[in-house]
């Protein structure tokens, strides 16, 4: 399977995260990142992404041992280097495709990733259910399509507003404006 468009959004009504990864042969998979499971694996995806870019350095095995400045820096500038020359400008193509996880995206419960040899990642995500019926979907990613997979969920988790605090408010304050309902006037949450 080849990737075409990796498309990553924040959908509030559902407070995740929703992967859509486009094939070449036209399918689409779905997949539901929630907040506790990006809680573990963000830094693991940071931290992969960063090794993949030490390891493609002439002299990686070198690099390993290499002062933890040096290694940022290093990742910095490659990364820099391609989101220079990745293509975010192209908006995604949401035309109907085969769906062959079904209309319903896959919840995913479970990770496992897996670094290649060559280079890059294979991601095997799970939506482990009470009933029989088990979904899952593997994808390779390269080193390219990694780094552009880790933007657009950096990009996606800054619209979640996830890691921010959470406000206290003291008993006499007025309610937040932004969090009112209009015709109402009295505070709104969602969910």
């Amino acid at each position: 399977m080849k990737i075409r468009q990796l498309s990553v959004n924040y959908v509030s009504e559902q407070d995740r995260l929703l992967l859509k990864v486009n094939t070449d042969a036209s399918e689409e998979m779905r997949l539901w990142l929630t907040r506790r499971l990006m809680v573990d694996l963000w830094p693991l995806l940071n931290q992969q992404a960063a090794r993949q870019l030490i390891q493609q350095e002439t002299g990686g095995v070198a690099l390993q041992s290499a002062d933890e400045g040096l290694k940022k820096m290093l990742v910095d500038f490659r990364k820099d280097q391609f989101m220079r020359e990745a293509d975010f400008a192209t908006p995604y193509e949401d035309k109907p495709a085969t769906l062959p996880l079904g209309p319903e995206p896959l919840l995913v419960t479970d990770l496992d990733v897996t670094p290649q040899a060559g280079g890059g990642l294979q991601l095997h995500f799970f939506e482990r259910r009470q009933t029989p019926e088990q979904r899952s979907f593997r994808i390779q990613m390269d080193l390219k399509l990694m780094q552009g997979l880790v933007h657009l969920i950096e990009q996606a988790l800054q619209r979640s507003k996830w890691s921010e605090p959470l406000a206290v408010a003291a008993p006499g304050d007025a309610p937040l404006a932004e969090g009112q309902d209009p015709a109402t006037g009295k505070p709104r949450y969602l969910n």
